[in-house]
């Protein structure tokens, strides 16, 4: 007797198509991000389009949103992928609702609404404490590297750029000697395009020196910084007497033989990651404990955390509207004055910051001088203070390693440190949503 088989017919037609909704399960994570968006406030995207007249038809601001997070909370953040995906995707598919834009059009309303996209961060923050998951009763604060789209080996340092420099003007002006008697060597000479190898150089040599600006520039910002001022003299320099006050090894604004500037990135810098050192942006991440909902997510081309805690509580009440009670910090954000600050403008929190790596413990403390950071280690010898301190890793770092781990966002897409900062809380706001698909019911 022949097997009876379930009926397959690949060829059959439907008669009348399916409903959308019914192509995925109702507790699908497009369907919560389709539901969650349309309760934000998207007025700044449809801004955009208000005097734009009957005939011209851009694609749906909703749509385009709903299928930009959901790519992002889904691990697709390339616009090309996420084209091939309204094709081949069922949740992709249903989220559009029969629109395929193509992915120059992704990308271009990515970049036009970048900023708008990051605001959703904030917009996600107060519906997740709406629905009860912030409390606010511990924070924990941390850092993570990030890899800038850019490559190191696409860097250069101050020495290198000003060998460099002086190479690239002895090619051009032997190239400019070569093209002045070029009439009467033309019959000898290999055929070469002299204009644009001149220009080749020249632009070469442009690019290094805006570098080397930019080095500069940014020492002159260090140094001001230090109370060092522009007529500070090198030892020596000039062959007159030094003026009163210490001694500098470099004159102002010049910056180290080794200071590296990104010619692809310049806003990025070498940072060292658990993969090496790399170009790289510090995402900062202030967790909630409750249920591990990111309420500030800010950005740093600093490779130090040190100095950030202000700029996260800060963040942190701006967003949510409301003080925490407690904040955990590990070593990395020790700071006398980052602690003076606080004092100042966070009265209400708790600061519990670690002194040194855990399991060490610090022999001696400077009381008169580092005040603020002797009544922090007094804080974290009591039983009570070991005891809130050690909750910080289970707190902050499993949400930076679904960052990397589960959507695989390890790199950025876009360059800069304002469109870079824009994208990281663009991703903190996709991984809340996924986290809070899971946990509202």
């Amino acid at each position: 007797m022949p097997t009876s088989y379930l009926p397959y017919e690949p060829d059959q037609d439907l008669l009348l198509p399916h409903s959308l909704r019914e192509w995925l399960p109702a507790d699908h994570l497009a369907h919560y991000i389709s539901e969650t968006v349309d309760t934000l406030d998207l007025g700044t995207f449809y801004a955009r389009y208000e005097d734009g007249g009957p005939r011209n038809q851009p694609f749906h601001p909703a749509m385009m949103v709903k299928v930009l997070v959901y790519g992002y909370a889904t691990g697709v953040f390339s616009s090309r992928k996420i084209a091939k995906k309204l094709h081949e995707d069922v949740a992709f598919r249903v989220l559009a609702a029969g629109n395929f834009p193509k992915h120059r059009t992704i990308c271009d309303f990515r970049a036009l609404h970048l900023k708008e996209l990051a605001e959703l961060f904030v917009q996600v923050v107060k519906l997740a404490r709406e629905c009860g998951l912030v409390s606010l009763g511990t924070i924990a604060v941390d850092g993570t590297k990030l890899k800038a789209n850019a490559s190191k080996h696409k860097a250069m340092s101050y020495q290198r750029m000003q060998g460099a420099e002086v190479e690239l003007q002895g090619q051009i002006k032997a190239l400019l000697a070569r093209a002045a008697r070029a009439d009467q060597s033309e019959a000898n000479d290999a055929e070469l395009d002299l204009p644009a190898e001149i220009a080749r150089r020249e632009q070469r040599l442009a690019v290094i020196r805006a570098a080397q600006a930019r080095l500069q520039q940014r020492q002159r910002e260090a140094d001001g910084e230090r109370g060092r001022t522009p007529d500070d003299q090198e030892p020596g320099a000039g062959g007159g007497p030094r003026k009163a006050g210490p001694a500098f090894k470099r004159p102002f604004g010049e910056p180290l033989p080794k200071a590296q500037d990104n010619f692809t990135d310049p806003d990025s810098r070498i940072m060292k990651s658990s993969a090496g050192f790399e170009q790289c942006y510090n995402g900062q991440t202030a967790v909630d404990a409750q249920a591990q909902i990111i309420v500030a997510a800010e950005l740093t081309q600093c490779a130090s955390d040190s100095g950030q805690l202000p700029k996260m509580i800060a963040s942190l009440e701006r967003n949510v509207g409301a003080a925490a009670a407690v904040v955990l910090a590990d070593a990395g954000y020790r700071n006398e004055a980052a602690l003076a600050q606080l004092a100042e403008s966070a009265p209400g929190t708790q600061l519990i910051v670690a002194l040194g790596r855990e399991g060490k413990r610090r022999v001696s403390m400077d009381g008169a001088a580092l005040p603020l950071t002797a009544a922090m280690a007094v804080k974290l010898d009591t039983p009570e203070g070991r005891k809130r301190y050690r909750r910080r890793k289970a707190i902050v770092e499993p949400p930076n390693a679904w960052i990397k781990q589960v959507l695989g966002f390890r790199q950025f897409s876009l360059r800069g440190v304002h469109k870079v900062r824009c994208e990281f809380q663009l991703v903190c706001a996709a991984l809340n949503l996924r986290r809070m698909a899971t946990l509202v019911p």
